[in-house]
């Protein structure tokens, strides 16, 4: 990453709460309120967002930690607005303090950690973290030359 991320950089994130963010989607005994995990996936939306202007050529941010507190159950067509503010970055993982708000209140908070990651870069390596040893031990090795002329 080229660009140094300043601290306090700042990203958003919207979503009306539906049917499918709820517990009862998952579960039909559950109540119909805003599911932990959807708060969390708007957190890191917000989160992706402080940090994306920073990035270069195929670079995104990828998800690292999280350490989040659901304080308030939000209802099906609550406005939930998530915010994430850059913290702290150590030379490799940035972390940002995040809130989720309602129409009426905090509804989590906490921290999200992330990392600077090439596409092309982080695809490879997850095709090689794949594949059976013997066939990564054979995919490293120098190709040999079949020319006997």
């Amino acid at each position: 990453m080229a660009k140094d991320v300043p601290i306090g950089a700042r990203g958003e994130a919207q979503e009306t709460v539906e049917f499918k963010h709820t517990l009862t989607a998952q579960h039909p005994e559950l109540p119909p309120v805003y599911s932990t995990p959807d708060m969390i996936r708007l957190m890191e939306t917000a989160a992706f967002h402080a940090l994306q202007p920073y990035c270069e050529g195929d670079e995104i941010s990828v998800g690292t930690s999280i350490h989040i507190e659901h304080r308030a159950a939000s209802g099906i067509g609550a406005r939930i607005q998530a915010e994430a503010v850059l913290e702290a970055f150590d030379g490799r993982f940035y972390t940002l303090r995040v809130t989720a708000r309602d129409d009426v209140r905090e509804i989590g908070r906490g921290t999200v950690g992330r990392s600077v990651v090439s596409i092309g870069r982080f695809v490879e390596k997850m095709k090689s973290a794949g594949k059976p040893a013997a066939d990564q031990a054979q995919h490293r090795q120098a190709p040999r030359s079949e020319n006997r002329g």
